[in-house]
């Protein structure tokens, strides 16, 4: 695990965030064996064979996480937006990481990276 993604996520203000920021990152490595992760865009960024497979980030009201080459997903109703080849799950405070739910989405898409 990079120190820098380790320090990113201890240093997110809001202990809820930080706590689901740290479930997703974890989520991220038992679906990728070979992920590589590293701050861009100050967030948290992970990679397999140097492209892009999901990011973290968090706003004023929730932690965002992103799934890439997310276009053969067949996804829930209702739960992520954004275009066909990246889909997004917004998580507020109060909510839990489905890693039921999220960790075969990211092996799947990322299979093909």
């Amino acid at each position: 695990m990079n120190q820098e993604v380790t320090d990113f996520i201890e240093s997110i203000k809001e202990p809820w965030q930080a706590e689901l920021s740290s479930q997703l990152r974890d989520v991220v490595y038992d679906a990728i064996s070979d992920v590589q992760e590293r701050i861009q865009y100050k967030k948290p960024h992970f990679l397999k064979n140097g492209k892009y497979a999901a990011v973290i980030s968090t706003s004023k009201d929730a932690v965002s996480f992103t799934i890439f080459n997310a276009t053969e997903l067949a996804l829930p109703e209702g739960l992520f937006d954004g275009p066909p080849e990246r889909k997004t799950i917004k998580l507020r405070q109060g909510q839990a990481v489905d890693a039921t739910l999220i960790l075969p989405l990211v092996k799947q898409a990322s299979s093909s990276l």
